[in-house]
């Protein structure tokens, strides 16, 4: 899976207007200032910045692929430095599988990828709030279509992880 970070922005504004004051009129005016201000959380990094990878193995037995066989836990880190605040929300970003909506497509069409997160299914684009520090334990585990036949062979499948501010 690739990674990404994001950055929630909180924005201020004052309107800024102006006036002038003509010859023989007095020099006292009230003039409204205006200023616009975006304050930004820093971004946050998420496994040191390198691609996080999960390997199923060599040894899967087509005929045991059944939602729960082959689970693989989901190494990453995530660190922030000066945030605002400690609420924060994970999405796993990609392309969902035809067959199973919350799944993960991979590169054999009746082959998906389930996420969790804490134990709990983490559909493919959703959201899942957490508090920073303590980061959702994620895993992956391989689901095919309901009376599909699948040939032996290589599989693949991407997404983003993405971290926001609540």
């Amino acid at each position: 899976m690739a990674h990404t970070h994001t950055m929630k922005q909180r924005r201020a504004a004052l309107w800024l207007c102006g006036g002038l004051a003509l010859a023989g009129m007095p020099a006292q005016a009230n003039i409204p200032v205006t200023v616009s201000v975006t304050v930004l959380s820093p971004p946050c990094i998420i496994n040191g910045g390198r691609i996080i990878e999960v390997d199923f193995g060599n040894e899967i037995i087509i005929t045991r692929i059944d939602g729960s066989n082959y689970t693989q836990t989901v190494g990453y880190s995530l660190e922030c430095k000066g945030n605002s605040s400690n609420a924060m929300k994970l999405q796993v970003q990609g392309n969902a599988a035809v067959f199973e909506q919350g799944a993960l497509q991979t590169s054999v069409a009746d082959l998906g990828i389930v996420l969790k997160a804490n134990g709990a299914v983490l559909a493919v684009n959703d959201w899942v709030d957490f508090t920073y520090p303590n980061v959702p334990q994620l895993q992956a585990v391989l689901i095919k279509r309901a009376g599909a036949t699948l040939n032996g062979g290589e599989f693949a499948a991407s997404a983003t992880l993405k971290v926001d501010y609540q």
